[in-house]
Formats: structure tokens, sequence, C-alpha cells
């Protein structure tokens, strides 16, 4: 498959996928290890990745095949994500918005999204990691592997392969921007369930009601009633 690289050992994927779009053209070229050092999450927060137990890919897409705002796109690929975990595991899994997935209520993977210009080429760097094969996180109590949510194991390689196959597949169907709304809706971390959330270092009870289309969640909260909020406006916490 010469869209996707194998790295023995990588500080970022996000970071050296760079390298490898200095050589090649292709519309969708992804990368992939089981030893990334240096891993990033959302805003800056670090993504732990033991050797050997979890996998950390990146897939360029090249801009033009991802025409759509940067929040639904970053919706779509949460769901794409959801699909394949699900399909995989045979399990139910949620999105935690905007793009972390659920199983059990504990964190198994997370996306980060960056754009970047190679080459006179736009590309947006869709970075996953996967927790699979890891069985405790004495340092991040919310998070969970395959293994330790389903108690069935996973081949890192064949699962590596085999999500970068659904991913370019996936990426590839035209779906209009309101059914991947209602999808994500549809699949969000306790929606309609009282929840305590975290606004300013101040807690309150509220309920998940739906994300809209220009990435923000609509919260309906205890003391404030209904309130929308973009990504580290509000925590839920779980």
């Amino acid at each position: 498959m010469d869209s996707l690289y194998y790295l023995k050992k990588s500080s970022s994927t996000n970071e050296e996928i760079v390298n490898f779009l200095q050589e090649n053209t292709l519309p969708f070229l992804g990368v992939y290890t089981f030893n990334q050092t240096r891993g990033k999450g959302q805003y800056g927060n670090s993504w732990e990745a033991p050797e050997n137990l979890n996998i950390s890919y990146s897939l360029a897409v090249k801009k033009e095949d991802s025409q759509r705002s940067h929040q639904l796109f970053n919706f779509r690929t949460a769901l794409i994500l959801r699909d394949f975990i699900a399909k995989l595991t045979k399990t139910d899994v949620a999105v935690k918005w905007p793009n972390d997935l659920i199983i059990k209520d504990k964190k198994v993977s997370g996306i980060l999204i960056e754009a970047k210009k190679v080459k006179e080429e736009n590309y947006l760097i869709v970075g996953i990691g996967i927790n699979v094969l890891q069985k405790s996180f004495p340092d991040f109590p919310r998070a969970g592997s395959l293994f330790s949510q389903t108690g069935r194991r996973f081949d890192l390689e064949e699962t590596s392969q085999k999500l970068h196959e659904y991913f370019v597949e996936r990426l590839k169907e035209t779906v209009p921007d309101d059914q991947i709304l209602e999808e994500f809706n549809t699949h969000l971390f306790r929606k309609g369930k009282i929840s305590v959330f975290e606004i300013k270092e101040v807690r309150q009870n509220g309920i998940n009601r739906f994300a809209d289309e220009e990435g923000f969640l609509h919260v309906e909260l205890e003391n404030d009633g209904l309130k929308k909020f973009f990504h580290k406006e509000i925590e839920l916490l779980y």
C-alpha cells in the first residue's frame, strides 16, 4: 500500500508526515507508528503512547478533498473513527464533543487536526491516537484502551492497515453537512443525561443537548439555562 508508511519510531506522526509529503502528491497519504515519543493532543495537550501498545496514525488530506468548514470536517473525521472502532470491537462507541471516542465511559481514542502547507499544496493533517493494548492508565483515570474496555486483543499492524483503508474510502464519500450533524448528535456522549460540567472552575449540573455546524456545544445548565460553548470553555466531568 504505497500511500501508507510505517515508522519504527516517531516523535510526532503529525510532524513527520510532512517529510513524506515533500516527495508525494497523493490526495491521501498516511503514516503510523507504535512508538511515538512526543505525541500531541488538542490545544497543546500531550498524548501518551507507550511503545508497542497503541497506534499513532496521521493522514494527510489535500484541502480540495475536504471542502467543508473545519468544524464539520472535525465532526466528520470523529464519526469515521467512531464507526471504525465500533465495527472493529463490536461495541457501542460514543463521541465526546468535540472529537474524543468513548467506550464504557473511558476515552480510548482522540483526534488532532492541523492545517499545513507543503510545496504550495494545502493539507489537513488528521492525527489519531488509539489506545489498543494498554492495560492501565495510572496518570489518566478517564482513559482506557480497546483491550481494557472490551477484553479483546487486536493486532497493531493489521488494525493500522484497516484504519487507513477505512478512512480513505470513507473520506472519498460525499456526505451532506446536515447528515454529518445529525449523526454526530446521534452519537454524542451523554446526550440528554444529567452530567456535571466545569465552567471557569465552577461546577454545575447540566445536560448535553446538541452540537451545531459552527462547532459549538449547546448545554442546558441547571442555573443558567441553555448556553452554547466552544472547546475549552466548558468541561464535561465523567
